[in-house]
């Protein structure tokens, strides 16, 4: 059973790293091909083979898609991409195809993946099963939502033979950010939510290096891998200063890999013994497992980061749409997630609701996060049970 996986990110890499989980578990029983093309990401695994398209990303005013080459155009970038998605499907054959997040978002590569899918659909190119991933929570549609919503069920209904939920059905389910559901005709499967394996943590480690003592709390605070939240971190140094006149406590900051410049570099203005500040760790999960507290967004991975480890946690949703609140309210009912608002970024507030959140205890939340392991059995199964299409 050959895979192929389709993933394009255009602002943070949230939905790259999912994807990443996926495509892991799926590569320790299948081949697998994950195809990119977004701005440049590492995938640093030799199980998984990557095919790049030339790059498409957001411009600056998030408006349109531009090249990530200057010295292309978007028409020859176009015409790129398309081209070499279609030599991949007729040399490679693969028997399964993935797309992650299309037909439900990404309206913007329509031009290259409707063409594709429908070949596939009429047997112009090699046929092969057809499948969209999903996360939990859709960004819903301010305007035009109904034209959406027909657009997605006649998409997935003519082009696609199956969806995967990376969701607990127990904490959310897909309907409560998407109408239709009941008009899909093709199955559709809960996988659980999608988080890195567990690991074994020396936590000693960590407050070694940072020379904490026994009784030091450790507070990390982030703002995951996108480029929104500074203000967030700005906000928990000030209250930081409040906390520790009555806590000992070292606070480490994580400000993620497109985190402006100008923003970090006045945040390393405030690097004392115990103020850390790094861009990003590629072992934030140990630093959970280590920390007495979180801070941060509550983005899809940072969430179930938070959940694994069972940390207490104050997150700061995105405001822009209710995607990451609305994730945070339905986790925070099982475990130890509380939600700050604008008006408690002040520094006595924060440092009152920091206060607070520490003294809890770890716990281990009953919501399942085996989405990745369970991806791979669910399209094992369907792949046994899918015929081919004529």
């Amino acid at each position: 059973m050959k895979v192929s996986y389709y993933c394009q990110h255009v602002l943070g890499i949230g939905h790259f790293h999912r994807s990443m989980e996926i495509c892991k578990a799926i590569a320790r029983h299948h081949p697998i091909t994950l195809i990119l093309g977004g701005p440049p990401v590492e995938v640093n695994n030799p199980d998984i083979h990557v095919l790049k398209l030339p790059g498409l990303q957001m411009d600056s005013e998030f408006n349109n898609m531009v090249p990530c080459r200057s010295d292309l155009t978007l028409t020859e970038v176009k015409t790129a991409r398309q081209q070499q998605l279609f030599t991949h499907f007729e040399r490679n054959k693969p028997d399964i195809f993935i797309t992650e997040l299309y037909p439900f978002g990404r309206k913007a590569f329509r031009f290259e993946l409707d063409p594709l899918l429908a070949a596939i659909r009429n047997g112009s190119i090699p046929n092969c099963s057809c499948y969209c991933s999903v996360r939990d929570i859709l960004v819903e549609k301010i305007t035009g939502k109904n034209k959406f919503e027909d657009r997605v069920v006649q998409t997935v209904n003519s082009l696609f033979d199956g969806i995967l939920v990376h969701a607990d059905p127990d904490i959310i389910t897909l309907d409560e950010t998407f109408n239709r559901l009941d008009d899909i005709d093709i199955p559709l499967y809960y996988t659980g939510f999608v988080t890195k394996p567990e690991l074994q943590v020396d936590s000693e480690q960590i407050r070694k290096k940072l020379d904490l003592s026994p009784d030091d709390k450790l507070i990390v605070a982030s703002i995951g891998g996108g480029n929104v939240g500074s203000e967030l971190l700005h906000a928990v140094i000030e209250a930081f200063k409040i906390l520790e006149r009555s806590i000992p406590a070292h606070l480490q900051l994580f400000c993620g890999p497109y985190c402006d410049e100008s923003a970090y570099t006045a945040l390393q203005n405030y690097i004392e013994k115990n103020i850390t500040i790094d861009r990003f760790s590629s072992h934030f999960p140990e630093w959970l497992a280590t920390a007495d507290l979180s801070i941060s967004m509550a983005g899809y991975n940072t969430c179930m980061n938070l959940v694994q480890a069972g940390i207490p946690a104050l997150v700061y949703p995105f405001k822009q749409n209710r995607e990451q609140r609305l994730r945070a309210e339905k986790l925070g009912k099982k475990a130890l997630i509380s939600i700050v608002e604008d008006v408690d970024l002040t520094p006595h507030l924060l440092a009152g609701k920091i206060a607070e959140q520490i003294k809890n205890q770890r716990i281990k939340a009953s919501i399942n996060l085996d989405g990745a392991e369970e991806t791979a059995r669910r399209l094992k199964t369907w792949y046994a049970e899918q015929p081919i299409h004529d």
